[in-house]
């Protein structure tokens, strides 16, 4: 028998040749991807409360800090039903995820799903499609949190920055000086190896409760009816456009579905979890989005002849340049829930929730950061990517080279793009590796019904189906700008996987081992929740 040894790995040559005909796609061994699980078991300790809080703290905040004026713009009052819809696409998109999780309960998520049942090639687009969804959230997180700032230094401070430097070309500045900061502020904490501790994500969480709470409170008693009308001034087809946008704020439900694997009794207390914190979620922004319509008014601006604008668009900032800052309609803003209770009459409230945002959002920003390394460092491990973007830094322990190169283009986003562009863009990856992970489970289900489940997904032949054609539904009312870039990176990624990727995988070389145990590994970011293990992988 010939043997070879490559990157210290023995690997039987004539097998290797044999199965890589058989094995014109390349999909990777589940058995060999499992093996890893197997020797990082964790204890089922999680009940469906504690998923359901979970769930919460994974999902609540930061969309609807955000994007409440993206959406507003789209639909009008009925941004209501593109809540509903964006929730209701994320709950089927959880059921499958959650069983896929708990099968292959290891790093790189639907990347790793999409390895292991439709081969490199899909993968590659999957996990070339997760770096522009957790880099280009992080930029559009930036984009939220430096509006809130300027709002909270102008009204709290008296400080007021020019225009210049706190936005981007499309709004007639310059660049966004402030996203650009807190953007390469958290790649520096990140090289320097700070890790956030669950018990200050919880705080974190609590405040982006507190504030929302407060806003709820203060805004819905205020809500006339007549700002309700009209309700789709735009139509149906606003209503989904603004779902296409508005469903970043429901990112993060994967914190329950990835850990079935440390849950009691998966199989009742996984849908649980989803469904109970979505369906919470849902009624806390609709109550935060009928506080907005109800006390102030949410009506799209038009264009000087009638036309609607674009959220985002040059023509939109200059239509909107027009209003007197009294009279500035919500979808103007950069920071549309402050604004809205400062001009309803409760200005120290309204400085207090910019604060409250702007003390939280640097840490989501830290945290899609975090997971963005998590993605090119699986990927570099199976020889797609480059090794140097594995490389650990010898003094910090971090993944350095990777975490510089995400800050930078993290930064380069916020400096220049729009935030609901740049949501817009994030969702298009996200939608991505959605869509993969419904074909996928339904591909086990055919190829491989004897693997052990800790969770099953109920009636998968109508919720999978549901779930790809919401994906491919939402992503259908994406911005043309958004599904061009969508393509135009995915059309770079493959032309990067053919020129290095496919003769470089370890797959084409035969080589099986999965080295999730590798001491260089990056954690993974911390659950929302104090005592609670990092789902699907190590603590950090």
């Amino acid at each position: 028998m010939t043997q070879r040894r490559l990157h210290g790995v023995e690997f039987d040559a004539k097998s290797f040749a044999r199965g890589n005909c058989l094995n014109k796609w390349r999909v990777k061994s589940l058995d060999s991807i499992l093996a890893t699980a197997e020797k990082k078991s964790l204890t089922r300790s999680l009940g469906a409360f504690q998923l359901t809080m979970l769930g919460i703290g994974g999902i609540i905040g930061t969309g609807i800090f955000v994007l409440t004026a993206e959406a507003a713009q789209l639909a009008g009052p009925g941004m209501l039903i593109s809540f509903v819809l964006s929730a209701l696409v994320c709950g089927l998109a959880a059921l499958c995820y959650a069983e896929l999780a708990a099968m292959v309960p290891v790093s790189g998520s639907a990347y790793t799903y999409s390895y292991a049942t439709f081969g490199e090639i899909l993968a590659w687009i999957v996990g070339w499609a997760l770096v522009l969804e957790y880099a280009v959230a992080a930029s559009a997180v930036a984009v939220g949190w430096s509006g809130y700032m300027v709002g909270v230094l102008d009204n709290f401070a008296g400080i007021k920055l020019p225009a210049e430097l706190v936005t981007g070309p499309y709004a007639g500045g310059i660049i966004n000086l402030p996203a650009v900061v807190i953007a390469l502020a958290v790649t520096w904490l990140l090289v320097l190896g700070t890790k956030e501790s669950a018990t200050v994500n919880s705080v974190l969480v609590t405040v982006k409760v507190a504030a929302l709470a407060a806003f709820i409170f203060l805004a819905v008693p205020a809500a006339t009816a007549d700002k309700f009308e009209p309700f789709l001034p735009l139509g149906a087809t606003g209503a989904i456009g603004a779902a296409s946008i508005i469903f970043f704020a429901f990112v993060g439900f994967d914190a329950v579905s990835t850990a079935a694997e440390e849950t009691k009794n998966p199989q009742r207390n996984i849908p649980i979890g989803l469904i109970a914190s979505l369906a919470i979620c849902t009624v806390f922004y609709m109550l935060v989005g009928a506080g907005v319509i109800g006390s102030y008014g949410a009506q799209p601006v038009f264009g000087p002849n009638g036309e609607a604008l674009q959220p985002g668009s040059p023509e939109l900032v200059a239509q909107c340049k027009t209003f007197a800052e009294a009279t500035l309609p919500v979808v103007c803003s950069n920071e549309a829930l402050a604004h809205v209770l400062r001009a309803i009459g409760h200005p120290g409230i309204g400085n207090v929730l910019g604060l409250a945002a702007g003390f939280a959002l640097p840490s989501v920003v830290l945290m899609m950061m975090f997971a963005q390394t998590r993605v090119f460092f699986v990927m570099s491990r199976d020889g797609l990517l480059p090794g140097m973007l594995s490389k650990v830094h010898p003094k910090y322990g971090t993944p350095h080279v990777v975490t510089i190169i995400t800050g930078v283009g993290v930064a380069i986003s916020a400096a220049f793009f729009p935030v609901g562009q740049l949501a817009s863009v994030s969702n298009g990856g996200t939608l991505c590796a959605f869509f993969f992970v419904s074909l996928a489970i339904m591909t086990l289900r055919r190829t491989d019904p004897d693997r052990r489940r800790a969770f099953r997904t109920p009636a998968v032949w109508i919720v999978a189906p549901l779930a790809a054609a919401g994906c491919l539904l939402l992503f259908g009312f994406l911005s043309f700008v958004a599904q061009m870039v969508f393509f135009g990176w995915a059309a770079i990624g493959l032309v990067f996987y053919f020129i290095y990727g496919r003769s470089r995988s370890n797959v084409a070389r035969g080589i099986t081992v999965v080295g999730e145990l590798d001491p260089n590994v990056p954690p993974q970011g911390v659950a929302p929740l104090p005592g609670i293990h990092t789902p699907g992988g190590k603590d950090a």
